[in-house]
């Protein structure tokens, strides 16, 4: 039997904040990660996931600015989540940098939200194979684990056989 190795993300979600808060998420040491926007979308409702953005190398604050959020519809009540990666030990800023982005790709392909269209149409599928992502806190509407494993081809050709009861 081959053994699958997995490469952990723990994604620690704090929120909702409004683009007027965003003033409060630019801590230079721990504001960095993925972030979620919900609102309002013209086919899917109101209060919806819309977006999942990276944070790296600038924090929340800052790139969720750089996007002009205030000009789409409804914006005064967009919802903001930011998810900061957790664990045991800190990494490098490279590999710090390197999961991020790992883990918002992952959650695009997986959860397809409805302004990620460009994102969503492609997966590096050898690159998120071994992914695991842990998601903690208020994580709102995407789903708790995600993994490479389930939505990438790495099972694709993995032999098995449905069990049978013997006797």
């Amino acid at each position: 039997m081959e053994i699958l190795k997995t490469h952990l993300i723990q994604i620690d979600w704090d929120g909702p904040y409004s683009l007027a808060e965003l003033n409060k998420l630019q801590n230079g040491e721990t504001d960095y990660g993925v972030y979620q926007i919900y609102g309002k979308h013209p086919i899917y409702g109101s209060d919806v996931l819309l977006y999942i953005g990276k944070a790296d190398q600038q924090t929340f604050g800052l790139r969720i600015s750089q996007e002009g959020w205030e000009y789409e519809n409804d914006y005064k009540n967009f919802k903001i989540y930011v998810g900061r990666l957790r664990g045991s030990q800190l990494s490098t800023n490279d590999e710090w940098s390197k999961e991020i982005d790992l883990a918002e790709r992952l959650l695009i392909y997986v959860h397809k939200p409805a302004l990620n269209s460009k994102s969503i149409a492609s997966l590096p599928d050898a690159e998120l194979q071994d992914i695991h992502i842990l998601n903690w806190g208020s994580y709102r509407d995407i789903l708790p684990e995600v993994s490479g494993l389930r939505w990438t081809s790495k099972l694709d050709d993995f032999p098995y056989e449905i069990y049978k009861y013997k006797d």
